[in-house]
């Protein structure tokens, strides 16, 4: 299986063409910020571009995205926010979408404790679809957590000045459960890698800048390489 994940369109969803093969790739994942700060109309000028590209899209939104972004995903049946999907039996993918409290009062922003929720939400419900009373993380289906926001004290949640902005309640859950890949975004000057623990962080950044993810699903085994130009 092979996944193309982008994030932090913010509109300028042309770029996507220009990614190696995406016609052929099993899945798109977009990880918020489809646009600037806004709702329906623009996201569905943003997923029309892409879904020409490739049909097969799971999305969510970002904090720049307004609420009916949200609602209008979730309209179409490619909704990541709160959720889990369990693909071909091979693969769990939990979302979570919009960020943690900024300065910019964005129009998608929560607190630690709404995210945590969502986050256990997601969880849950991934549990569900797996139909297993074990924690997802200690069977053979590997989970790919794609969250919007980074998690916080990373090489991938920091400004230009060197704070640290991104999530604590990402960073719980990462530590805790260990998924196989988490991709976020959210944080442009910080696109890059990082790990916690046994689990990759990748944030690509802004694509119109380039930044695309490629994900390669063998067996129980997730493969992420991180490209910085398109």
């Amino acid at each position: 299986m092979r996944i193309i994940a982008i994030g932090d369109i913010h509109m300028a969803a042309d770029a996507v063409t220009r990614i190696p093969e995406i016609g052929s790739a099993d899945l798109v994942i977009i990880n918020g910020d489809l646009t600037n700060f806004g709702g329906t109309d623009d996201a569905k000028r943003v997923l029309d571009t892409v879904m020409t590209a490739n049909p097969s899209v799971l999305a969510q939104f970002g904090n720049l995205d307004k609420p009916e972004v949200n609602d209008y995903l979730e309209d179409l049946g490619i909704n990541l926010h709160k959720q889990a999907r369990l693909l071909r039996h091979r693969l769990c993918l939990i979302g979570i979408g919009g960020s943690n409290k900024t300065p910019f009062a964005t129009p998608s922003e929560f607190s630690e404790t709404e995210l945590a929720a969502f986050i256990e939400h997601a969880y849950e419900q991934a549990r569900a679809s797996i139909d297993l009373t074990e924690p997802v993380e200690k069977i053979k289906i590997p989970t790919i957590f794609v969250s919007h926001t980074p998690p916080f004290g990373t090489a991938v949640d920091r400004l230009a000045s060197g704070t640290h902005v991104g999530s604590s309640a990402v960073l719980s859950f990462i530590e805790e459960r260990q998924p196989a890949l988490c991709i976020c975004g959210h944080i442009h000057e910080a696109a890059g890698t990082d790990h916690i623990g046994r689990t990759p962080i990748c944030n690509p950044g802004m694509l119109s800048k380039g930044g695309w993810v490629e994900i390669t699903v063998n067996d129980t085994t997730v493969q992420a390489t991180l490209h910085d130009r398109i």
